[in-house]
């Protein structure tokens, strides 16, 4: 297992827009001469989803239903935890689609909730290799077959509202949101809140350099990390305006809730700098937190051949474009970003100047204890 977590991670890291734009003029010449991926034949049904809040933009889910006929029934959630808890309740049922974020694979694999692809329906040399890596080396539970295939990428940052604040020297930092000049201005998550704090801290040495990665190895390495992270937050909360937990949450605290500057992913904030708010985000000094949430098929999955034409539809450069235009994320398909408007190039370009895509921290895959014990350290936080 240890082979996987280290092969998962390097192929997490490997991805960045360069790999996506490489691929792009391969993935049009073989687009030109591949036969039309759904009949407009093809009779109507429906498919349940379980994704994140702001995945499915109204236009996507038009233009599916347009194109095949297919109905989608889509449940929004906001975190990890949420997907997981939903299908132990159901013991898998319900739900034909759901989508974990790469680094929980090893979260997954013994709950024995999900079941493979048929990889011969599923065009997946029309996404980045090394995010399609991901699901083959990490989500091939006990040689059975691959359990996850990738569907929107992005990273979690600094946002900011930039008629009331700016970062010194043009780069934010985490430190930036705990810091006494922005008190009661300021928002995270609470679980990645205090891990960007860890990066923070160890680059102003109040921790080892490595440390909140080498508390993934062993609990007994992670409880004295995360307990030094813990106080620190700690003695540091009231500082902050606004826990989140979901997009929505994210677009409020900066538009009405009174923030100036927070943790945030990507899609949100960008959002609302395309539609003309005065928000920006960028990768700060530390590193910007980057994740691959892909599509897994639980067992209790009904809707077969309504899942394989999500797929299809998913892959294509045209819509997977135009929903990227929407959310304000990543897309793993090849060429997708060529048919996104100049906007979402513009905000892309203005996220990661620089060296900041090569200094991505890819979220390392998740073993059950550290969830756990994470949990621990959280629930001490939020209850200071």
């Amino acid at each position: 297992m240890k082979q996987k977590t280290n092969s998962t991670l390097q192929a997490a890291k490997d991805f960045s827009r360069r790999t996506v734009i490489k691929g792009g003029a391969a993935a049009g010449a073989v687009a030109l001469t591949s036969p039309m991926f759904i009949r407009n034949a093809r009779a109507a049904g429906e498919i349940n989803i379980l994704m994140w809040s702001d995945y499915l933009p109204e236009g996507f889910i038009a233009g599916f239903k347009e194109k095949t006929g297919i109905k989608i029934n889509f449940t929004g959630i906001g975190s990890n935890e949420e997907i997981i808890n939903k299908m132990k309740a159901n013991k898998g049922q319900g739900f034909d689609l759901v989508s974990p974020t790469n680094n929980q694979n090893l979260e997954w694999g013994p709950l024995e909730l999900l079941q493979p692809f048929d990889m011969a329906r599923v065009k997946i040399d029309k996404v980045n290799p090394a995010m399609a890596k991901i699901g083959s080396d990490g989500w091939n539970f006990n040689g059975k077959g691959i359990h996850w295939v990738p569907h929107i990428w992005g990273t979690e940052g600094v946002a900011w509202r930039t008629d009331l604040w700016a970062p010194e020297g043009g780069v934010p930092s985490y430190g930036d949101i705990w810091s006494e000049a922005n008190a009661g201005k300021t928002m995270i998550r609470p679980h990645s809140g205090m891990l960007c704090a860890g990066l923070y801290m160890e680059s102003i040495g109040e921790l080892d350099k490595g440390a909140m990665w080498g508390a993934y190895e062993s609990e007994a390495a992670m409880r004295p990390i995360w307990q030094k992270v813990t106080d620190w937050c700690i003695a540091r909360k009231a500082n902050l305006k606004l826990l989140w937990n979901d997009a929505d949450s994210q677009k409020n605290g900066l538009l009405k809730e009174g923030v100036i500057v927070g943790q945030a992913w990507d899609g949100p904030p960008l959002s609302l700098k395309t539609a003309g708010e005065p928000v920006q985000y960028q990768a700060p000094k530390e590193g910007a937190m980057a994740w691959v949430d892909g599509i897994s098929m639980p067992i209790g999955a009904k809707n077969t051949d309504e899942i394989y034409a999500f797929l299809e539809y998913a892959y294509e450069s045209k819509p997977a474009g135009e929903a990227i235009n929407k959310h304000g994320y990543n897309s793993p398909v090849l060429g997708a970003d060529q048919a996104a408007n100049a906007n979402y190039k513009k905000n892309f370009a203005e996220a990661y100047p620089g060296d900041a895509l090569s200094n991505l921290n890819p979220w390392p895959p998740q073993a059950p204890w550290y969830a756990k014990v994470r949990t621990e350290y959280v629930n001490k936080f939020k209850s200071s």
